[in-house]
């Protein structure tokens, strides 16, 4: 078994230096574990997506869904260090900034005990709400593995609203020379009857007419037809998380006093590259929500 592990190993490293063709900045990215071969193995094979899209960046999503869970997954090529993006992510702190940047996102606070770091999370509706009234969510953050070549980040919580359960927020990033950075993000979670249910539901009401961003079979020549459903509903989730973190890295060279001013301002204008998909009010509106939850995450306990 160790022999058959070796020789994936190789193969996948051979495949990935002659993608670099040996450069001096390819070398400097060669990775040092088996997750690091296997993210730039999936940079290379994503090559054609990340060039020609409909995103208006580097970035490929796909998502999936089974009669138990969702899943969503964003590749994105940044352009920013390697060492800027792990110092900036490596930190359960600097995560609570990070998700108060969504737009259901109410309250976050990072705690450590002597055996568990935990992100506190309420999770609401698209306009302002009391805690009482939202939602709480308990992350176990975990820095899997940080090193020159490598980042994993991982959140994972036991139970969510509605029967929901198993949610799991992860990170990867490999740096892929020329100051760039190879991210992977994962958002999914479990749900059983109730959640199911309530999706229907909601999907019926508030949320019909939603969409994703994979285009269906019923996509022609004229207007492009979008994934609904629960696909939709993970993948304009999976994206706003994603457009979160790319806010707060692009934030990072900002002075301190206005980094938040531009983390808000930089997220929202990323949303609204999607329309269709993300946009739920008005900037003004979005700006005075967060700039009023983000002091409540400052002082409330």
């Amino acid at each position: 078994m160790q022999c058959v592990r070796n020789n994936q190993w190789g193969r996948l490293a051979s495949v990935l230096l002659a993608s670099m063709a040996f450069s001096s900045a390819g070398l400097a990215a060669v990775p040092d574990t088996h997750a690091a071969v296997s993210l730039h193995a999936k940079y290379v094979s994503l090559g054609e997506r990340l060039r020609h899209n409909p995103f208006q960046r580097a970035l490929a999503l796909d998502s999936a869904e089974s009669n138990a869970d969702l899943k969503g997954d964003i590749y994105a090529l940044v352009d920013y260090p390697f060492a800027t993006v792990s110092a900036a992510l490596n930190d359960p702190g600097h995560w609570c900034d990070v998700l108060i940047l969504h737009i259901n996102t109410k309250y976050c606070r990072a705690t450590t005990d002597q055996a568990t770091t935990a992100l506190s999370v309420n999770i609401g509706k698209k306009t302002p709400q009391s805690l009482d009234d939202a939602y709480p969510i308990e992350f176990v953050y975990r820095g899997a593995a940080a090193t020159s070549k490598y980042l994993e980040i991982q959140l994972n919580a036991q139970a969510g609203p509605l029967s929901t359960s198993n949610y799991r927020i992860q990170l990867q990033a490999v740096p892929i020379g020329r100051g760039r950075t190879f991210l992977h993000l994962t958002y999914s979670y479990d749900y059983g009857l109730a959640g199911r249910l309530a999706m229907k539901t909601y999907l019926a009401t508030l949320g019909s007419g939603k969409v994703g961003f994979t285009l269906t079979d019923a996509s022609s020549g004229g207007q492009p037809e979008y994934i609904g459903g629960m696909r939709g509903v993970v993948e304009r989730n999976t994206m706003r998380y994603y457009l979160a973190i790319d806010a707060y890295l692009g934030a990072l060279a900002e002075p301190a006093p206005v980094r938040l001013q531009k983390r808000l301002q930089r997220w929202f204008s990323a949303t609204e590259q999607y329309p269709r998909q993300l946009h739920e009010i008005s900037r003004t509106a979005y700006l005075d929500m967060k700039r009023r939850e983000y002091l409540r995450q400052q002082t409330a306990r």
